[in-house]
Order: C-alpha cells, then sequence, then structure tokens
C-alpha cells in the first residue's frame, strides 16, 4: 500500500502565524514545492484548525500569512467598553467572536466539509449532546470531519467549524454550544492517527504505512515555582488554562512517537528563556515573524525529504 500522509497542526491563537511561515519555509524548499499536495489528512486544533480548512480548501500559504497580520489585530481586539461590560474580564470572554466569523465568512461562504479539496479532522468539544435520554446527556469531546460514511460531518458549514475549534474558553464565548478542542487535543496528532485507524471509514490504512508530521505553533518556557500551591479558582485559573494546553500537547507527542517511530516528526518550536508569547499577544506579530524565518529547520527538511515525500516503503 502507499503511503498515508497527514499534517497535524497544534491550537495557539496568533502564534499560528508561526506556523504558516513555516510552512512557507517548507514548501519554497527545492524537492518540497508540492508536499502539501502528497497530504492525505490534515488535522488541526483553534489556530490549527483555521490552517487546516484554510489549506484542505486550497488558500494559498501567503494569503493566510497576511490574514494573520492584518485581522489578528481585529480578531484580539479588547476594548475598554467591551472591559467595562465584562466587569474587567471576570463575567465575559476576553473577546467578541464578530470579527473572527465574518473573517471566516468572507474566507469560505457556504463552502461545508465535503466540498473541500481534502479530509480534514477538526477539534473542538460539545458543551451538551442534547441526548434526549437524561442517563446520556452530558458534554463530549467532537471531531469534526469529512471522511465518508454514516457518521461524516461533511454538510456542516467550513466557517462553522472554524468557529467552534477556535473558541476557546475566557478568550471567546462558546459558539452554538461547542468550544475550543484544546482542552482535551492541543495538538491534535493522536487524534488523526486514531481516525486513520477506524473501520467505520474503510479502506484503513496499515498503521505501518501512516507518516505524520505535527507542527506547534511556538510553546513559552514556563513554571510554577514552589512545592505547595494553596490556590483557589481566580489563582489557578490562567495557568491551569496554559497546563492544559502543553500538557496534552506533550502527551500527544510522546503517544504518536511510540506508534509510528520514525515515521513521525514533530516541529515543535521554542522560545527563548524569558520570551512568553501569549495566544493573543497581537504586539509580538514583528517578533514571531522574524523568530520563524530565522528558525533552523533542517531536521523536518530532512525527514520530509527521506520520510514523507519518498513514495518507497520499505516492507
Amino acid at each position: 500500500m502507499s503511503k498515508y500522509r497527514i499534517l497535524s497542526i497544534d491550537g495557539g491563537g496568533i502564534r499560528g502565524l508561526v506556523t504558516t511561515i513555516l510552512l512557507q519555509r517548507i514548501t519554497a524548499t527545492p524537492g518540497l514545492e508540492d508536499f502539501l499536495k502528497s497530504v492525505d489528512l490534515i488535522s488541526g486544533t483553534s489556530t490549527g484548525g483555521l490552517l487546516a480548512l484554510g489549506l484542505a480548501y486550497g488558500l494559498d500559504l501567503a494569503q493566510i500569512r497576511d490574514l494573520y497580520v492584518k485581522k489578528g489585530p481585529l480578531i484580539f481586539d479588547d476594548s475598554w467598553l467591551d472591559d467595562l461590560k465584562d466587569l474587567g474580564k471576570l463575567r465575559g470572554a476576553d473577546y467578541s467572536i464578530k470579527h473572527l466569523r465574518s473573517t471566516l465568512k468572507e474566507l469560505f461562504g457556504d463552502i461545508t466539509l465535503g466540498q473541500l479539496n481534502k479530509r480534514v479532522l477538526i477539534t473542538s468539544f460539545d458543551l451538551d449532546n442534547e441526548d434526549p435520554d437524561p442517563e446520556k446527556r452530558t458534554w463530549k469531546p467532537k471531531l469534526f470531519h469529512n471522511f465518508p460514511g454514516t457518521n461524516s460531518d461533511s454538510s456542516f458549514y467550513a466557517a462553522d467549524v472554524g468557529l467552534y475549534t477556535s473558541a476557546a474558553p475566557t478568550y471567546f464565548p462558546s459558539v452554538d454550544g461547542y468550544i475550543d478542542g484544546g482542552v482535551y487535543a492541543t495538538n491534535p496528532s493522536i487524534c488523526a492517527l486514531a481516525q486513520t485507524q477506524d473501520n467505520r471509514y474503510s479502506p484503513t490504512p496499515r498503521i505501518k504505512d501512516v507518516y505524520l508530521l505535527s507542527l506547534g505553533t511556538g510553546t513559552s518556557l514556563q513554571y510554577i515555582t514552589g512545592n505547595s500551591h494553596d490556590w483557589g479558582y481566580i489563582r489557578w485559573l490562567k495557568p491551569l488554562i496554559n497546563l492544559m494546553f502543553d500538557g496534552t500537547a506533550g502527551i500527544a507527542d510522546y503517544q504518536c512517537f511510540q506508534f509510528l517511530g520514525n515515521r513521525y516528526h514533530r516541529l515543535a518550536p521554542v522560545f527563548p528563556s524569558g520570551v512568553v508569547v501569549p495566544m493573543d499577544d497581537i504586539k509580538k506579530i514583528p517578533y514571531m515573524i522574524e523568530f520563524a524565518e530565522t528558525l533552523v529547520i533542517d531536521d523536518t527538511i530532512k525527514w520530509l525529504k527521506q520520510k514523507f515525500i519518498n513514495k518507497k516503503i520499505k516492507q
């Protein structure tokens, strides 16, 4: 069987700009110009979900990069009036969803997942499955995909799914009862790998034929000093969100490597010590551009040429 290639993209808000530039650099490398065309499945969470949808739709990387630079300040626009209304962020989300909604509608229009040019897997979290049986009604992870079959989400609008995967708690309000898939899969690599092995969507590739490139959006070196932290809700809220996002990304990396070995590669940039880039830090757009354009990615280029692009599979 031929190789089955997955591109997986982490969440990270405005830091998706870093990933976009890295993809630009990869596709500008001789021999990797058609790298994205070779991908069978693109998975994404939050900003990675938006990238996945855009790439599967056929948007140019330069266009996506321009969107981050020009639309990012609008999407993460936190006015003093909004802060006043939300009691200084205690009652409401940091940002309105309206600018992101209008941007996605402008990009995708009424395009559905089923009309995209590639298979996608987009993470979100359903706050209420609305099951009529009270013994089964609960919240649950939700993986939106356009694989054919009875459980396909092909009829969902791409713009709506983009909102669902991006609605990060405290940053944006929920949308249609969905929030950011980063609450369980900031790094959706293991979700994508599991999807390929789901017999409901056969024929499924053999796991030994699966090759997976996982891209991070940039990690800040953070830690909490001390051995005992007797904190309550308020002090734990922001650190807990960062812990949750970074922790799920790390465990997915471990799991994918155990399943795939050298058929798996992760490019997870780490910002220098002392540099913290929150997912809404639009002021660091110039820094992120410089960081992504100068990051050493030789190992990734080598792996892509030797493992991902090479059509031969050693039996």
